[in-house]
């Protein structure tokens, strides 16, 4: 079916317009009489419509539409006004044409969920859930509330995250950039000038010599066959098995596994705790939890968490049986569970597990910002002495 817009009168000459789901315009025209209404303009709306599911938008954008919808909305504006607000605040162009997608499904009769539906390029599962809950409960303003705040807290730990390696990133960057511009520009000069002399050169400088020369020769294609092997293994990644096996690695190595753990930790626990403080089944929001995390071995954890809670499990013991989480996650689900407060329990575990990542990510790079200066400055430092040994031999020479 496609969606066509529509301009029309009631029995009373009332002016009216919309948009409806339909087959054709003679299909639509049949709907609108139905319905009591005299179309006096119906336009094909599809193209439009397919153009905006293709659309995404970006992590900050969509928390800054969700607060300003869940605040219209708390204002007691309806949620076809509410759109409308949003879409006309919006400053870039694809989340206009989004919201506005979304709204004119909303007047089309669709609910607020079945339109986002519609567009699930740009609204993650988790939010969709959420819009479900809000709805089903009758407290979409509130859930919407909760649902900016989750979005905003995520942001908030992706931006440090990406600020923790911004100056390593730099520091590798320009290391790299030093040493291959010595190698392939000072070190050949210097190096024409000692076969000149014909004089025996030390080893360090026989190799610094060799390298050179090769990186000078072969550096480009080297630097291609990395990027072909980086992108063969990102795209052999694409298999389940080796992604799995991939994982494993990574959650087992002694410092950064741990760090990867608790990061997907408190995703789960944090968007566990939304769902559930919104209404949501037990099951579904496992299922939901499960979609927001990055590795593989822990959504299978959870997945068998569920089918134990499916059987009828508490939760608690469900995922004590996994092993693969922190003791912390599972004494606060018993104590959640113990008190009747599951959702209280998994937002302060979500809070102490985002913590516990911002100061890990701070100690990693504390630990690697020196790292890096020190295989830079001992990098220059073996080029300084290959290049210095021959004249410090020459000039003993000499004397």
């Amino acid at each position: 079916m496609a969606t066509f817009s529509y301009q029309a009168v009631d029995a009373d000459g009332a002016a009216t317009q919309g948009t409806l789901e339909a087959d054709n315009p003679r299909h639509a025209r049949l709907i609108l009489r139905e319905r009591g209404l005299f179309p006096t303009q119906i336009d094909a709306h599809a193209d439009k419509q397919d153009a905006a599911r293709k659309l995404s938008i970006g992590t900050a954008e969509l928390c800054l539409l969700t607060r300003q919808f869940s605040a219209l909305l708390a204002s007691g504006l309806t949620i076809e006004q509410s759109l409308l607000a949003v879409s006309e605040q919006a400053e870039k162009a694809n989340a206009r044409a989004l919201i506005g997608a979304v709204r004119a499904e909303v007047i089309a009769g669709f609910s607020l969920r079945a339109a986002l539906d519609r567009f699930d390029r740009a609204f993650p599962p988790i939010y969709r859930a959420l819009i479900n809950a809000g709805e089903k409960s009758g407290q979409l303003p509130r859930v919407t509330d909760m649902l900016a705040t989750y979005l905003e807290q995520q942001d908030s730990l992706r931006r440090k995250m990406m600020q923790a390696m911004i100056y390593p990133a730099i520091v590798s960057i320009v290391a790299v950039m030093v040493i291959v511009g010595l190698m392939t520009y000072v070190v050949p000069r210097v190096a024409e000038v000692f076969v000149q002399s014909h004089q025996t050169l030390p080893l360090l400088t026989r190799m610094l010599i060799a390298t050179s020369e090769f990186l000078r020769s072969w550096g480009p294609w080297l630097a291609l066959l990395i990027a072909a092997g980086i992108a063969a293994f990102v795209y052999a990644l694409r298999d389940d098995a080796l992604r799995l096996r991939w994982h494993r690695w990574l959650l087992s190595l002694p410092l950064i596994g741990r760090h990867l753990r608790t990061l997907d930790t408190a995703r789960f626990a944090s968007t566990l705790a939304i769902l559930v403080s919104a209404g949501v089944p037990l099951l579904a929001a496992l299922d939901a939890g499960r979609q927001v995390m990055n590795y593989l071995p822990l959504k299978d954890a959870v997945a068998g968490a569920a089918d134990r809670v499916r059987e009828g499990a508490t939760l608690s013991s469900a995922m004590r049986q996994s092993r693969s989480f922190p003791p912390l996650l599972i004494h606060m689900l018993i104590s959640g569970e113990a008190t009747g407060d599951l959702s209280s329990m998994l937002t302060r575990c979500a809070a102490l597990q985002q913590t516990e990542v911002e100061n890990r990510s701070l100690t990693l790079t504390t630990l690697l910002e020196p790292l890096l200066l020190l295989f830079m400055g001992g990098s220059v430092l073996l080029i300084v002495l290959a290049v210095m040994q021959p004249i410090i031999a020459l000039n003993t020479l000499v004397k």
